[in-house]
């Protein structure tokens, strides 16, 4: 049985950021938190726990210390607390996050009708809403772009984890709803690269395995666009595999959301070698 790795997957440069900084900032007592969990991966989260860096839902549960912003980013009211509450601030917003989050901004600024397109209860869509002053709209169909009303000026943005096909698709609906459009594509390249890589190999093998967090939007839309070439698995752990999965089974490949550490992609790969 032949197990092949797709060529992008495992963590992207954001989460590798955000997973350094907290690091460099653990605290022995218990006084560095992350304001919900860093990266959309529970085995991780609980490592960095052991490591000194806690994780809280909300500030008021944090007396003092440090609050780590997680890599999904939050609103600027967030920001405002925390200084109100004499915590320190280390901000590990994904750059890219980031870069949406002051698109939806300025977009408002400039008179434009914001659109998200994108997961509304993700937490990264919400903190971009709130960059929008909770002005913008989200969109995560074609049928609700197709329900919005014409707008003078409409700046769309976009959730970095999209699905490209998808966002390209909602647009097309988009477009005849305004005379004066202003799209910024804010999808990672790191997003794009991943779900290419993992549909070019699923119609290659005969089963897929996608490693990552059942709560990660990136890594659950891996495996919806595996399962349209292959049979598909959506793993966390490498406890996980099923012996009746590789019945028969010639090639099987392997792919991870952005959010996915190493070692658990290093214990998956290595269990199905020694099938």
């Amino acid at each position: 049985m032949e197990v092949i790795l797709a060529d992008y997957l495992g963590f992207c440069y954001g989460v590798k950021r955000a997973i350094t900084i907290a690091r460099e900032n653990a605290s022995a007592d218990g006084t560095a938190c992350t304001l919900g969990p860093i990266i959309h991966n529970p085995q991780m989260v609980e490592r960095l726990k052991r490591e000194g860096v806690g994780s809280v839902d909300r500030l008021d549960e944090l007396r003092h210390g440090t609050v780590i912003i997680r890599s999904h980013g939050v609103g600027p009211q967030v920001y405002d607390e925390a200084e109100r509450r004499g915590l320190g601030i280390v901000d590990a917003t994904c750059p890219h996050v980031k870069k949406a989050q002051i698109s939806a901004k300025l977009l408002v600024e400039e008179g434009y009708h914001v659109v998200i397109i994108g997961e509304r209860e993700h937490p990264e869509v919400k903190s971009i809403f709130e960059w929008s002053n909770g002005q913008a709209e989200i969109i995560e169909t074609t049928a609700e772009a197709d329900a919005l009303k014409t707008w003078a000026k409409l700046g769309i943005v976009c959730q970095t984890t999209f699905s490209g096909g998808k966002f390209r698709e909602i647009v097309t609906h988009l477009v005849e709803k305004s005379r004066e459009i202003k799209i910024l594509r804010t999808i990672c390249t790191a997003t794009d690269q991943r779900q290419a890589a993992a549909m070019e190999l699923a119609a290659n093998v005969d089963v897929m395995l996608v490693i990552g967090g059942k709560n990660s939007a990136n890594t659950t839309r891996l495996a919806q666009l595996c399962a349209k070439q292959c049979k598909t698995y959506h793993i966390e752990t490498a406890d996980e595999l099923q012996p009746g999965w590789f019945d028969k089974i010639e090639k099987i490949g392997i792919t991870a959301g952005a959010s996915t550490p190493d070692w658990i992609i290093k214990e998956v790969y290595k269990k199905c070698q020694n099938r």
